[in-house]
Order: structure tokens, then C-alpha cells, then sequence
């Protein structure tokens, strides 16, 4: 990858500038980050652009214009840092302080993390055979989604309470072709980082009987006024039209402020660079060679965005080899062993629930990366699959795909072995972790076990629940059904119509 110099620069597209050891020259630390649509059409947009966007206007995601190349002593001096402490760092790079100070910016994020019950925020277990399982649920809903969206979250009220605006936040994964409803992991995450906040409600569909118990208990106890679930007695492609509806309407999307929260957003895709980095500098035996150590991460994913993060981190200099496990639902697996990017005929059930997604949407921002930037080339391909549902990568791309990326799809006998073997050979409860240890690695373990219970008695494993989940069976719900047969997309635009008039009501009561 090449190396721009400042001022000046080689055009629109992915370039690199370096951050060295005695940090970013003036002139590179006031400089804004731009960033642009993998498709190549939307204008490029700053930090607070994309965290409010979502997807961008040509139907794309945001990647940033150029990513930063980080040398050996800046890596050096990082790998002494606490996992707030590189959070901290990589936003700076991304976001700039002409958006955020940078006090401001670390005040934003110590709050985000204040919740978390380890100190350490994350934690990594050494396991057997050189192991290493890198716990990134020690949050408010025992899930690493709770990461990303704490600091999302402190971002958009930043930039709401400075602009005086409100937004409505809709969750799920229903805003392009083919993409089921939410995972209860990303809806119980959002509603927690947003609940009590005065410039933000949040609306989540949640979809009956696809999420696990303590999932949908989390969702639906939380009462705050600016929280409204919905449960929707339907499968993931009936849930997902009244949100394809709505954000189709793109006066109505503008007029009421309308925004996700899902691992579309760039900014949830930024706070996950910091797993791979924490991981790496924890399992690195030294950083004294040349060249560096590589090590190892296995990414449980379903969307990609912990993958998608991986593939930044390793283009900014860290010698990080990525694994890709997931389920049966394999589109991202078959991407990456046969260049077969096609949909299966349907949403497979599993034990890892979470992970049951058809569509991998951040693979998009993965292609453009790994083609160079391509973004016509990428605009083709999304295209041809929003339509066709089904495509062979072209082999160039394929080739460079698949040596950044291994991958391993594992069956739910395979999830529950691997959790026995786990708890018989260590003893500690099991992380919901599904790939085959050979050599000294990490694993990021994206969910406490506690939230999948009834893969733990499957494996029959014993299990302790923490004293919150427990008492989640005792708690008040609340949850607005969406009745098969009433029109979805009317309940939803009605509720919006009602949280914007209530906002504009509040603005104008004298404080």
C-alpha cells in the first residue's frame, strides 16, 4: 500500500499515511478523515456523516478514504495500552479533533466503558495447547456488541446535544434485500446503550421465537420511555418488509431522522479494530523481531463487522492471520474456500444463534478493501447480487479473499463437542467459541454462555447464570405485539410520527 504525503494527496480511493512514533505531524492531526461508499458514487462525508447515515446514499457502505500505516515503534508503544486506551487511539486517527477534542473523546469513551463489570474491559483466558480466548462480553448484555455500540452510542448524543437534534434509531437487519430481522444480541446491546437518553428512541423489532430467552428478556424489561419493541409474529423475510418499506420512503427517512444501528455502521466497525490490535499485542511472544510475530485471531462472525475489522487492522501494518468461523449458515465460508457468494435457500437454525444470518453485509466493505479500492468493481458485484441473490467472484479478488482470510463452518454437533472438550480440558465455563485449536492462537469470544443456555444443557454442561440474568425471569416486560395479518409498516411509520411530534413538543416547553 502505498503512502500519501500531505498536502496534496493521489485522488479519491484508498490510500495510507503514516503514524509514526512521536504521533501525527500537525499538519496530519488536523486534517479531517473522509470517508467514501464502497459503490463510488455518494460524495465523501466526515467522521459524523457516516456515524448518522447507515448505508450511503448509493446504496454502499462507508470506508475511510485512507487508512492509516502504523510503523513498528508506534506499534511498540501501543502494546502497552489497556483496551480503552487503543479504543481511544484508533477513534483519534478515524474521527479527528477538529469533530471531537480529544479530551473530549477519551471522556466519551471512559463513560461508555463504565458499566462493564471487568476492569479490564475485555479479558483474555490462556487456555491449553497455547489457546488464548479473548473475552469481549463482559458488558451490560454479556455480548461483544455491547462494546461497539457503548461508544456509538456517547458519539451520537455528542453530536445531538451539540446540535440541538433528535434521531429515531430503528434496529434490524432489515434495510437491504434478503437481510433477516435483528439478532438479540444487537437489539438488547442498542436498546442498552441508548436507553434513558433524551435526544435518541429506539425502535427494535424483535422476532418471536428466533432469539433465546434471555435475549428476548433483555429486550423487552427495559422501560424507559425512549425504548419500543415490537414483537413480530412472522419469519425474518415477512419481519423485514415493514423496515424495507420505511427506509425505502427516503422524504420520510429525512424528515423524521430515521438511522441504524447495525454493524452497517462505520462506527461500530471502528471500535472492533481494537479487538485485533488488543489480541495481537496480548499474544505476541515479542516485538523485538523483524519482521513481527503474526499471530492467529478466529473471528466468530455472521455480518462480518469483527471481520471487516480484522481486514482494516491487517492494512494498517498489523501481522494478524484472520479465521472465519461460523455456523451452518456458511455464505461466508463458501465465499472464501469457492468465491461463492450466493444466498442458501434458507436461514439455517443454530445453537449460535446469533450468527444465523444469510446475508454478511460487510463483505462489501471486505471487497472493496481487498480489490484495491475498486469501487466500480464493487458496485458490480453488490448490484448483481441484490438482484440475483447469487455470484462467483471474479478470480483475482477470490485469490487475494482467501489468502487474507481461512474459514471454518462448523454443525451444531461440532458447537457442542468443541464446548465439552473446552470445559473438560480447561474447566472454565465455555465462550461459545466453535473452532478446532493446532497452533497458538486467539479466539474472540463474542457471548457469555450464560445467554445461550440452552446450548450449555445441550452439551450438558453445567452452567451458573449471573445474578442479572437470573433476574431478568422477575422483571416487569413490555413489548408491542405486530399481529399476522395487521400492516407493519404502518404501525411502524404511525410510532415514528409519534416520537418525532413528541420530541418537537419537548424542544419547545421552556427548560
Amino acid at each position: 500500500m502505498g503512502v500519501l504525503e500531505f498536502p496534496g494527496g493521489a485522488g479519491r480511493g484508498l490510500g495510507a499515511w503514516r503514524a509514526g512514533a512521536s504521533g501525527l505531524s500537525p499538519l496530519q492531526a488536523s486534517r479531517t478523515m473522509w470517508y467514501v461508499s464502497t459503490r463510488g458514487v455518494a460524495p465523501p462525508v466526515d467522521f459524523e456523516g457516516a456515524l448518522f447515515s447507515g448505508y450511503a446514499p448509493d446504496g454502499g457502505l462507508f470506508v475511510p478514504e485512507e487508512l492509516p500505516q502504523l510503523d513498528r515503534e508506534t506499534l511498540r508503544q501501543w502494546s502497552t495500552l489497556s483496551y480503552p486506551g487503543l479504543v481511544k487511539e484508533l477513534c483519534s486517527l478515524f474521527i479527528g479533533p477538529e469533530l471531537i477534542p480529544r479530551g473530549d473523546l477519551d471522556g466519551l469513551i471512559d463513560r461508555a466503558f463504565s458499566r462493564f463489570r471487568h476492569r479490564e474491559v475485555v479479558h483474555l483466558s490462556r487456555l491449553r495447547d497455547g489457546l488464548n480466548v479473548l473475552e469481549l462480553w463482559h458488558g451490560p448484555t454479556y455480548a461483544f456488541k455491547d462494546l461497539s455500540l457503548s461508544c456509538t452510542a456517547q458519539f451520537l448524543q455528542y453530536f445531538l446535544e451539540k446540535r440541538e437534534k433528535h434521531v429515531t434509531v430503528v434496529v434490524g437487519r432489515g434495510l437491504l434485500p434478503s437481510h433477516p430481522g435483528t439478532s438479540g444480541d444487537t437489539g438488547s446491546a442498542a436498546i442498552e446503550s441508548v436507553q434513558g437518553a433524551k435526544n435518541v428512541d429506539i425502535i427494535v423489532l424483535l422476532p418471536k421465537g428466533h432469539c433465546s430467552k434471555i435475549q428476548e428478556l433483555q429486550m423487552t424489561t427495559v422501560l424507559n420511555d425512549n425504548v419500543h419493541v415490537f414483537g413480530v409474529e412472522g419469519n425474518s423475510d415477512e419481519l423485514d418488509e415493514p423496515i424495507k418499506a420505511v427506509f425505502a420512503d427516503v422524504a420520510f427517512v429525512q424528515k423524521h431522522s430515521l438511522m441504524s444501528l447495525n454493524s452497517i455502521n462505520w462506527s461500530r466497525v471502528l471500535v472492533q479494530i481494537a479487538h485485533h490490535f488488543f489480541a495481537y499485542f496480548r499474544c505476541a511472544p515479542s516485538l523485538d523481531t523483524a519482521p513481527l510475530p503474526p499471530v492467529e485471531v478466529i473471528v466468530p462472525t455472521g455480518a462480518a463487522g469483527n471481520l471487516a475489522a480484522g481486514c482494516i487492522a491487517q492494512n494498517m501494518g498489523l501481522p494478524i492471520r484472520l479465521v472465519a468461523a461460523v455456523n451452518r449458515n456458511d455464505i461466508i465460508h463458501r465465499t472464501l474456500q469457492q468465491g461463492d457468494f450466493s444466498l442458501s435457500e434458507a436461514v439455517q437454525p443454530t445453537w449460535a444463534s446469533a450468527m444465523d444470518i444469510q446475508v454478511p453485509y460487510n463483505m462489501e466493505r471486505i471487497f472493496w478493501l481487498l480489490s484495491g479500492s475498486d469501487s466500480q468493481g464493487t458496485r458490480t458485484l453488490m448490484e448483481q447480487f441484490e438482484i440475483t441473490q447469487g455470484l462467483r467472484l471474479p478470480k483475482e479478488l477470490h485469490e487475494k479473499l482467501s489468502g487474507a482470510v481461512t474459514s471454518e463452518s462448523v454443525s451444531d454437533e461440532t458447537i457442542t463437542q468443541t464446548m465439552i472438550r473446552c470445559w473438560d480440558e480447561n474447566r472454565l465455563p465455555p465462550a461459545l467459541s466453535h473452532s478446532p485449536q493446532c497452533t497458538p492462537r486467539c479466539c474472540l469470544a463474542p457471548a457469555s454462555a450464560a445467554k445461550f443456555s440452552e446450548a450449555v444443557q445441550a452439551a450438558g454442561l453445567p452452567l451458573e447464570a449471573p445474578a442479572e440474568i437470573l433476574a431478568l425471569e422477575h422483571k416487569e416486560t413490555r413489548c408491542t405485539p405486530m399481529p399476522r395479518g395487521e400492516d407493519w409498516a404502518l404501525m411502524l411509520r404511525n410510532t415514528i410520527e409519534a416520537l418525532s411530534r413528541r420530541w418537537k413538543e419537548r424542544a419547545l416547553r421552556p427548560s
